[in-house]
């Protein structure tokens, strides 16, 4: 059974970075939500219609985290 989504705000998904080692200050997660001169994000925050603040689903955050793990794990060339 799949869980209903999570969305969380810029100080929150800080919090569960945080939890997984990733040490962010306030400033940085705020750029990493905020679009860049074309107008993309670095995270896939939207604006909350509703409360208009930043948000993000908290099992994409922590997905996108564990999928460039991986992919360095992947590309890991072991010269032993």
């Amino acid at each position: 059974m799949k869980l209903p989504p999570q969305y969380i705000g810029l100080e929150q998904a800080r919090q569960v970075l945080a939890e997984m080692g990733v040490e962010l200050s306030s400033r940085q997660m705020k750029r990493a939500a905020d679009k860049d001169v074309l107008g993309r994000r670095k995270l896939p925050f939207f604006v909350d219609p509703i409360e208009g603040t930043l948000k993000i689903e908290k099992g994409t955050l922590v997905d996108i985290y564990r999928q460039l793990q991986i992919e360095a794990e992947n590309n890991f060339i072991n010269k032993d």
